[in-house]
């Protein structure tokens, strides 16, 4: 069969970690191995029953068996809006200020194409989400990385960033609750980034997708909750983590007129809508009864102690995570990120992922998901302990 060369867009975009990822723990598992899968960031739990209710009624609707409109449902933008009066105080024009997603990372995919031309730079923090490199890719822009240092509590500092790149720069990417590293942001941290945005006219997007996952009874801070905020910005909200709703594909972004219009714009052109059934479950969570929120919160954060106090005990000095459902775990002197990955695969068999995939900053690291029961991290626990490495 003829072979037909794909464009150079496709062939400059990075490599997908986490598919490479599976492939190497199913192999383990083909083999009958019992892998506990502390790789991925997929969660574990159901969609609470009141959100899949709303979903089975909707899909019986025969008004949602057609197009959507393009943009969403007004309902939804609004469901959207009263969710941030509620939770961060913050008001928002639905008409203007929220643009429904096909989930999360579309929007942070599609954001660079929309505000960036070829050659533009962009700021991207280093450790961060993989896929944020794609939208650059995608846009043929720049890229500049912002260290996120320990030493720094896992924040850019931007006094390592020279005049000439913050001059050049029209775009910065921030995550807090951060994933991969646990680490989240400051009022100050926040504020000093809407100033510096102010000054250089910088479009700062801010990825929330672990906003509603804080530990030790602090409530992460929503970047809109800054003043000034949505004069130079927006935010991505995803229901995928809060509801349990990975697999259903809804987020929405919020703040700056004119990036949510640029956004819709992109939008009406790769997309016809998500469909209507899933948009009414969407605004049934964001509206309805939030138990669920603070049960899914409860539980990371037991999780994360059974983890974090078995490694302790093991000697290991680790950081426990201030929120997301992810830990960031220094790797034993001697050894780099991708070498341990393979001894706790190979010898544990224990899947997590290497920091040298989120950045070169992430070398010397690990990332374990805390999306597995309190039993099956205790036993990750009593595994490692069993390492010759943890024997010294």
């Amino acid at each position: 069969m003829k072979q037909f060369p794909t464009s150079q867009i496709l062939n400059n975009l990075p490599k997908q970690f986490f598919a490479s990822l599976v492939k190497k723990v199913g192999k383990y598992i083909e083999e009958g191995y019992d892998v506990i899968n502390l790789g991925q960031g997929n969660p574990d739990q159901a969609t609470p029953k009141h959100i899949v209710k709303k979903m089975q009624e909707a899909s019986a609707n025969p008004a949602n068996h057609k197009y959507s409109p393009f943009q969403g449902h007004t309902y939804l933008k609004q469901a959207a809006a009263d969710f941030y009066q509620r939770e961060y105080g913050v008001t928002l024009n639905p008409e203007n200020e929220v643009a429904i997603l096909f989930g999360g990372k579309a929007g942070l995919v599609e954001i660079p194409q929309c505000l960036l031309n070829p050659g533009d730079t962009m700021l991207v923090p280093d450790p961060g989400y993989p896929d944020y490199l794609s939208g650059v890719a995608l846009a043929k822009a720049e890229m500049v990385m912002m260290p996120l240092r320990e030493t720094n509590n896992f924040l850019p500092d931007y006094s390592e960033l020279s005049s000439e790149t913050i001059e050049k720069a029209k775009l910065m990417f921030l995550n807090y609750p951060n994933n991969p590293t646990g680490a989240a942001a400051t009022k100050e941290f926040f504020e000093e980034s809407v100033h510096l945005a102010n000054q250089h006219d910088i479009c700062i997007v801010h990825d929330f997708a672990y906003g509603a996952i804080g530990f030790d009874g602090e409530k992460p801070l929503s970047f809109l909750q800054i003043d000034g905020a949505k004069d130079v910005g927006i935010e991505i909200y995803t229901l995928s983590k809060t509801y349990n709703m990975a697999g259903w594909r809804v987020g929405f972004a919020v703040g700056n007129s004119s990036v949510i219009s640029a956004i819709e714009l992109i939008q009406d052109h790769l997309y016809c809508s998500i469909f209507g059934g899933i948009q009414e479950a969407a605004a049934e969570a964001l509206t309805g009864p939030q138990d669920c929120v603070r049960d899914l919160n409860n539980l990371y954060e037991r999780r994360r102690n059974v983890l974090i106090d078995g490694l302790r005990s093991l000697g290991w000095d680790v950081t426990a995570p201030k929120g997301s459902f992810f830990a960031w775990l220094k790797v034993p002197e001697g050894l780099t990120s991708s070498e341990f990955t393979e001894i706790l695969l190979e010898q544990a068999h224990i899947a997590v992922a290497p920091g040298i995939a989120f950045g070169e900053l992430g070398e010397g690291y690990v990332r374990v998901g805390l999306l597995t029961s309190e039993e099956r991290l205790g036993e990750a626990v009593r595994r490692i302990s069993k390492l010759e490495i943890f024997k010294k």
